[in-house]
């Protein structure tokens, strides 16, 4: 079932609830959207405006693993972690793990930082193969791995949009959640080995629809 889409909530701009000290907003949202899969030692990815070590602790301490990017402005960096402070070069590789709670930087192009509570921590140094191109750390290839499904989804379900031309949000909305839930029932197809593709699935259904409607 890669890419399926198991849960959602609609961002607003702002919550409903306030935030206080113990929760924020952004790790709010992460208890509500894992909240009926903890205590199954899923694994769950993140991107960098979700990640933080009080999110996931809380996703810990609930049987569940995490991994995400996160900016190295943000406070579950440590100081001398930031850039300036750090210098690397490309291929350099630095690790902190702190209660389990591992902060990873890696050096390409550019600075990318990671946190991770499910791998065990990759090596320090510098890394390159024989023509001095950066290795990235096994951590970064599985997230890269599996945020990849994410990506995959939002381009099949985008592949085929069925929202008209509209200023109206919630027109939009109901258009995508029901883009969304073509490519579910397309991906939970038992007959996958038939091989329809997903135009061909949509298409049939509209086929299907049809018939339907002709009968009544």
């Amino acid at each position: 079932m890669k890419g399926y889409m198991h849960d959602m909530k609609l961002y607003l701009d702002r919550d409903s609830h306030p935030t206080n000290h113990d929760m924020t907003a952004t790790c709010r949202t992460v208890r509500h959207l894992t909240c009926r899969v903890e205590g199954f030692g899923h694994k769950i990815f993140m991107d960098n405006f979700f990640s933080s070590a009080r999110s996931f602790y809380d996703l810990d301490r609930r049987k569940m693993h995490s991994c995400g990017t996160i900016q190295p402005n943000r406070k579950d960096i440590s100081h001398d972690f930031v850039p300036k402070q750090l210098k690397l070069k490309r291929g350099d590789v630095r690790v902190k793990t702190r209660e389990g709670l591992t902060t990873l930087v890696w050096k390409d192009r550019r600075e990318v930082y990671m946190l991770t509570i499910m791998n065990p921590p990759p090596a320090k140094g510098n890394f390159c193969d024989e023509s001095n191109h950066s290795m990235k750390p096994h951590t970064m290839e599985w997230y890269d791995q599996h945020m990849g499904y994410m990506d995959n989804s939002d381009c099949l379900a985008n592949r085929y949009l069925m929202s008209p031309h509209t200023f109206k949000w919630t027109t939009k909305l109901f258009f995508h959640l029901l883009d969304l839930t073509v490519l579910n029932s397309w991906i939970l197809l038992p007959s996958r080995e038939a091989k329809y593709t997903h135009r061909d699935f949509r298409l049939l259904l509209v086929k299907n629809l049809i018939e339907e409607v002709g009968k009544s």
